[in-house]
């Protein structure tokens, strides 16, 4: 069946060129799927490789502040007998020192 201004033809020509644009469309999203799935293959052993080195980064990090924290108790606790004993000195000195003027 063909009009006279060749409409069935017009017709074809657009189906093909609709069913070509499907196929082209899918061809491609196959292409990016495969190339993601590529990406990520391809990703996966860096990635672990990071999060390898960051985990190990992060057990020395804790490893540094816990010793660092442990330095800093040990000084605070030598300052607190320093300043315990000085108390003991000054308060000795004091108890000595009062009666006498009291006098």
């Amino acid at each position: 069946m063909t009009s006279a201004n060749g409409s069935s033809e017009v017709n074809k020509s657009s189906n093909m060129d609709f069913s070509e644009d499907i196929r082209k469309l899918t061809s491609t999203r196959d292409a990016f799927r495969q190339v993601e799935s590529s990406v990520h293959r391809l990703s996966e052993a860096p990635r672990r490789e990071i999060e390898r080195l960051v985990g190990k980064l992060m057990h020395k990090k804790l490893e540094t502040d816990g010793d660092r924290i442990q330095l800093d108790i040990g000084q605070y606790a030598n300052l607190n007998q320093c300043v315990m004993q000085l108390t003991t000195i000054i308060a000795d000195s004091v108890g000595k020192i009062s009666p006498q003027r009291i006098n």
